[in-house]
């Protein structure tokens, strides 16, 4: 990097929706108590089923581990679009064409609930209408943009193909689908907050679900030893703290992918941009203090499985400066997204065993639509409304192509890390460790994980993920302890960031 080119890089990764509103903070749940319908989960999906279900009269209350709005719906680019990737051509090789239209209509229906939410509400929310590209930077893609412009008209989405986007960025093909959106989600999200509990909602934070028994109805657990006994629970929660025979756990799995916020030296074009090459690029701006702040994300990999996490925020910030040119390096952060085995979530009844534990995960990347897409669905069963995505999105669908054979990858992968762990031999010393950094340890002749903190300080946990045994490896970019078998991920303290595990990691004394 030259002399001129020389920035601050954001020592902490935190994103900007939530540096740039304040929300409310709420009691942890300290009694038992009994609802018409319990939400375990503080994202887009629990607050929009929350909202719904408290506008039909229903006794609600919403449950969240840690703060709201503060996982994966606060780590979003925030692109409301039913252009998700390079899917509906392959939708329509696995699921044919009814099916695949089903898909496109669920999220496009999403989007405009936003879009009427927005408005009904008077929402200062940012949202602006735009246009999404998905763009090659290779003829072999190029190809694939084609493949989907086909599936678009056989669908009948609303899409062009052009040769270029508006960038210095030699592109091969892009496909266009029109009248996408964007907005700033907590923004949004904190307005349909205040609306449910005007309601008569109720929110409990620092509150974790562990459990849930289902006898006449169901009974959540907490760790607090609570118990919340309801008609309905609806586990919104990411990935799911409740499995009921479900098996979530070998049918996800977890990928990171990373964001920088910069204001940027060229304007910003407006649109939505991602690239479908093997080297992924997202591209949208939004607006910090009246100027543009442009968002730059990609460099996706399973959960606890790529290479020093720092090296791909560097990655983005060259492309950033290379396309746009940095004028201020403001943000830095990354996201975590469940990926099922045949690319569409699981959002319904848990299992037929358990008709009133409903769950909504595995959004792959587009958990704007997808979430709202999940709450119209979710209050719908609740209420007995006939939903005709019902069937497709249930959980307990288990297809043979591609479900089948991903499933053997996947877990044939699970498997290697878990042995890889167990075997891996290479460690650091301790007295190794500089300052804000992070390794694999040998405390008292076993693996451990240890953080030395800008004062110095020594913060070690044991490295077994107390979901199912594997060894978390230390993720420098975020300052966390992540899994590459399920994802995981703990603090520098070993508490539970993200689960499945719901307990924390054992903490070590060093001598």
């Amino acid at each position: 990097m030259t002399e001129d080119n020389k920035r601050a890089i954001p020592q902490y990764p935190e994103p900007f929706w939530r540096e740039s509103i304040h929300l409310p903070t709420y009691e942890r749940l300290s009694e038992d108590i009994s609802v018409d319908a319990a939400i375990v989960g503080g994202g887009i999906t629990g607050v929009t089923a929350a909202y719904l279900l408290a506008k039909e009269g229903l006794n609600v209350i919403l449950l969240e581990a840690g703060r709201i709005l503060n996982g994966t719906t606060g780590h979003t680019t925030a692109k409301i679009t039913t252009q998700h990737d390079l899917i509906y051509d392959e939708f329509l090789q696995h699921f044919g064409e009814e099916k695949s239209k089903l898909y496109y209509e669920a999220n496009t229906n999403a989007l405009n609930f936003i879009k009427h939410t927005v408005n009904e509400l008077k929402m200062d929310c940012d949202f602006t209408d735009e246009d999404a590209y998905l763009y090659s930077t290779s003829y072999k893609y190029a190809e694939k943009i084609e493949k989907e412009y086909k599936a678009y008209q056989t669908l009948g989405i609303n899409g062009e193909t052009v040769k270029n986007i508006p960038f210095d960025i030699p592109t091969t093909a892009a496909l266009i689908m029109k009248n996408q959106a964007q907005f700033h989600p907590l923004k949004y999200l904190a307005v349909l907050v205040n609306e449910f509990t005007k309601l008569g909602g109720i929110i409990y934070e620092q509150t974790t679900a562990v459990d849930i028994k289902d006898d006449l109805k169901p009974t959540i657990y907490t760790r607090d030893g609570h118990k919340v006994s309801c008609d309905n629970v609806l586990i919104c929660s990411h990935f799911p703290f409740y499995d009921g025979l479900g098996f979530y756990f070998s049918r996800m799995y977890a990928e990171k992918s990373y964001v920088i916020g910069v204001k940027t030296k060229k304007n910003f074009p407006g649109g939505m941009y991602l690239s479908v090459d093997e080297t992924v690029r997202s591209l949208r701006s939004t607006t910090i203090n009246g100027n543009k702040l442009v968002l730059i994300g990609g460099e996706s990999h399973k959960t606890g499985q790529g290479i020093d996490t720092m090296l791909h925020y560097n990655v983005l910030e060259t492309f950033a400066d290379e396309v746009l040119g940095i004028k201020e390096y403001l943000y830095r952060w990354s996201a975590q997204d469940l990926i099922t085995l045949d690319k569409l979530p699981y959002i319904g009844r848990i299992s037929t065993r358990h008709p009133n534990i409903l769950v909504a995960t595995g959004y792959r990347k587009w958990g704007m639509t997808n979430g709202t897409a999940a709450a119209l669905l979710m209050r719908d069963i609740i209420l007995e409304k006939k939903n005709p995505y019902e069937e497709l999105y249930t959980p307990s669908r288990f297809k043979a192509d591609p479900t089948i054979k991903n499933f053997i990858v996947q877990n044939a992968d699970v498997a290697a890390h878990l042995l890889e762990g167990k075997f891996d031999l290479t460690y650091k010393r301790i007295d190794e460790l500089a300052h804000d950094e992070g390794a694999v340890v040998r405390v008292n002749g076993k693996r451990a994980g240890a953080y030395k903190d800008s004062k110095g300080c020594l913060h070690i946990v044991d490295t077994t993920c107390t979901h199912l045994g594997c060894e978390v490896e230390w993720n420098g970019g975020d300052r966390t302890w992540d899994c590459p078998c399920h994802g995981s991920r703990y603090s520098i303290e070993g508490e539970v960031i993200e689960g499945p595990a719901n307990k924390s990691l054992k903490k070590i004394d060093e001598n």
